[in-house]
Parts: structure tokens; C-alpha cells; sequence
């Protein structure tokens, strides 16, 4: 799986487009290794146009073995160890997988293809959310997942890039062109924005709900299984819970009438509290994807692109982040993400 290539010259020097969950890796594991890192951001500190602003922050190899390429699992469990080094309060406290009866054929089916988990009775759902109690009759807990809060876990990315000698430039829009005189090596993680190099990318849209209730607590991810896609309920901070989030095939990025009400509708089948709570907000992402669904390090010479994460950029950034320093350090080369011309 791992080769080894050429590695570029050498150079110290490491400028990377892309303050998101994609870059920021990049960004933190190259400033650890001791070289000079630039992290060029077009917007703001407060992130709020990036993808990542409107990213659940699941953290769940094995529950994604369900829809997704082997390479998924292997890079997204090598992920966990790296979120648990370089950001240690990362919450591990698992996930867990539910259905209603009718739609038992599907909890069935999920269960097989998937691994690592444990099948709960109803007692021992109660045991590990007890506002759960008497909701459902089974559930598979996935004990090694975990979850992050995207908005706050961006800032402290970026105050660890920081506090490793790096530095990050909001307000710097370029792109590798603007950088190519420059000594050393260019990384681009524009997502979408990288069309002009990758025509083949795909924006595929991902709506979600913030709501505030302080009448369920939650201390792990729920996935509440639907006909039509798969309900998220993610605990955040000051009794808020994020519902997300949909797959659909468009670019634009506000949030359907249908989406919303099967959203809410699905939150209110896994308990009845969330139809008293609060709505806060509504918003969409688009992930950029290429055909197969697949990320990919394309590397050529000295310019480095990262991009392709899907809806899965905050469980691949770290491992991905990990082979590109590979690559630069010593020529690893990932046989089954990476390609170089």
C-alpha cells in the first residue's frame, strides 16, 4: 500500500490554502515537524463560509463501513489516534445506532456491515443515555467513536498552529499560482475552490438544524435510522444538538422545506421533547467530491492538493495530514489515495 517516491527538494518552507479541517491538519502536523508553515485563509476567524462551519464533527470509522470504501475505515480509525495526541479532550464516549421497529430490516442490515460495536437491549440504552428510556428496544453502540464540535474545535486547531511557530493569514485569498515563487512547497485544500485544477469536483449539499432544549441530554452522537437517509443528533454545548444531515446532489445552499420538516420529524420520533425546542438555526454545506467519493493527495512537484473528503473531512483531515508529511519527509506514498505526475 505504502511505496516510496522522490521526495521533493527539501524545502522547509510550507504554504497552505485553506484554514478548513482539511488545511488545518496539514497545517498543525507540519508546523510540529519543525517546518516553516503559512496557513492562507480568504475569510475570516469566524470561518463561517467554510464547509467546516456546517460539518457535524463525527468522528465514526466503523459506523461509516456502512456506506463507504474500506480506505474510509482504515484512514478514519488511524485518524482517532491522532485526534486523541493532538487534541486530548476529544470527546470519546462512542455512538450509538437506533431504529423503530418497522424499520428493523435496515437496523439489521447496518449492523452486518458494520463492526466494533455491541447490541444493547433497551436497558442498556437506559443505562448509557437514560433520556432514551423506553424510546427503543435495541441499539448497536459503537464504543471507540467520537465527536467534535467543528466551530470550537477550528479555533483551538488553529491556536495549536500557533503555538507550534506557524502562522495563519485570514483575509489571504490566493491560490498556488500566487505562491509558486516562492520557496518550498504549496498545499492546496480550497475544497470547491479548486475546480480550475480539478474540474471532476462535485459540491454535494449537507443541511443541517441547531436547536436548543434543555429537556434531553445526550453524552454520545445518536443515528436514528430513516427510509431516506440517516438522522443525526450530535450534542454541542449549552443544551443544543445539531440535526443533520441530508446527501443531496445540488450546489446551492439553503435548506428545503422538505429537508427541514423530515429533519425535525426524525428528531421528534427519538424523543418527543425535541418537538418543545427551540430552533436556532438552519444552515447547509456543500463537501466537495470527486465521482468515486474519495479523497485524494494529487501531488506534482512541489504543489501538493488535498481535497475529495466528502462528508467525511473531520474523520480523514488528521490521517491524510499525516501521509502528505510522509510524503515530503521521506516519499511515502499511499497507493490508494494519492497520486503523483
Amino acid at each position: 500500500m505504502l511505496q516510496k517516491a522522490k521526495s521533493p527538494r527539501g524545502e522547509s518552507s510550507i504554504n497552505i490554502i485553506g484554514a478548513g479541517i482539511a488545511g488545518s491538519w496539514q497545517a498543525l502536523l507540519f508546523a510540529r515537524a519543525g517546518y516553516d508553515v503559512t496557513l492562507h485563509e480568504r475569510g475570516d476567524a469566524a470561518m463561517m463560509q467554510a464547509t467546516s462551519h456546517w460539518a457535524g464533527g463525527m468522528l465514526a470509522p466503523w459506523c461509516e463501513r456502512e456506506g463507504s470504501e474500506p480506505v474510509i475505515t482504515r484512514l478514519g480509525i488511524r485518524s482517532l489516534d491522532l485526534w486523541r495526541e493532538y487534541v486530548p479532550d476529544t470527546p470519546f464516549n462512542g455512538s450509538l445506532v437506533v431504529a423503530h421497529p418497522r424499520d428493523r430490516a435496515d437496523f439489521d442490515r447496518f449492523a452486518r456491515l458494520t463492526t466494533d460495536h455491541t447490541r444493547l437491549d433497551a436497558d442498556g440504552i437506559a443505562g448509557l443515555e437514560p433520556s432514551l428510556d423506553g424510546r427503543f428496544r435495541e441499539a448497536l453502540f459503537f464504543a471507540g467513536e467520537g465527536h467534535v464540535e467543528p466551530r470550537s474545535v477550528l479555533p483551538e486547531l488553529h491556536a495549536k498552529l500557533a503555538a507550534a511557530g506557524g502562522t495563519i493569514k485570514f483575509g489571504s485569498d490566493c491560490e498556488p499560482d500566487d505562491l509558486a515563487g516562492e520557496n518550498g512547497i504549496v498545499i492546496d485544500c480550497r475544497g470547491l475552490g479548486a475546480r480550475d485544477r480539478h474540474p471532476d469536483l462535485r459540491g454535494v449539499k449537507g443541511e443541517m438544524i441547531v436547536i436548543e432544549t434543555p429537556d434531553v441530554q445526550l453524552s454520545r452522537p445518536v443515528r436514528f435510522l430513516h427510509p431516506r437517509w440517516t438522522l443525526y443528533v450530535i450534542p454541542r454545548d449549552g443544551n443544543r444538538f445539531m440535526l443533520g444531515a441530508t446527501s443531496i446532489e445540488s450546489e446551492d445552499t439553503g435548506v428545503s422545506v422538505r429537508s427541514a420538516l423530515e429533519l425535525l420529524s426524525a428528531a421528534y420520533a427519538v424523543h418527543p421533547a425535541f418537538g418543545e425546542a427551540r430552533i436556532l438555526e438552519f444552515g447547509a454545506g456543500l463537501r466537495p467530491a470527486f465521482p468515486d467519493n474519495l479523497p485524494r493527495i494529487a501531488v506534482e512537484a512541489t504543489r501538493i492538493s488535498v481535497n475529495g473528503l466528502y462528508r467525511h473531512g473531520f474523520l480523514l483531515a488528521p490521517a491524510l495530514a499525516e501521509l502528505t508529511l510522509a510524503y515530503v519527509e521521506r516519499g511515502a506514498i499511499d497507493n490508494e489515495v494519492m497520486q503523483c505526475s
